[in-house]
């Protein structure tokens, strides 16, 4: 999966608008193999991000879990432990 492209899923608060589309720019530009589109394509890059950003949220809105919401700021922390240990690897 792109390393850019973040679980959105069972958070509190809820994913944003904003955290949405930007998945699914992420999402486009991946399948897509470009990161701003000609002219040309523009109007069909920039209809693909609005139609999967909106499947985003009803699928966002439609799942069901049991377990309990993650905390953001808790994720925020496991994510730069882990990333602190991966370059500090990488140094040595």
């Amino acid at each position: 999966m792109c390393r850019n492209i973040r679980t959105l899923h069972n958070f509190e608060p809820h994913a944003t608008d904003d955290e949405i589309e930007a998945a699914a720019l992420q999402y486009v530009r991946k399948v897509s193999g470009m990161t701003k589109p000609s002219q040309t394509n523009a109007e069909v890059f920039e209809q693909a991000v609005r139609e999967i950003a909106h499947v985003t949220q009803h699928l966002l809105a439609d799942l069901v879990t049991q377990a309990p919401p993650k905390d953001r700021e808790v994720e925020a922390e496991k994510a730069k432990a882990r990333a602190a240990k991966r370059y500090a690897s990488m140094a040595g």
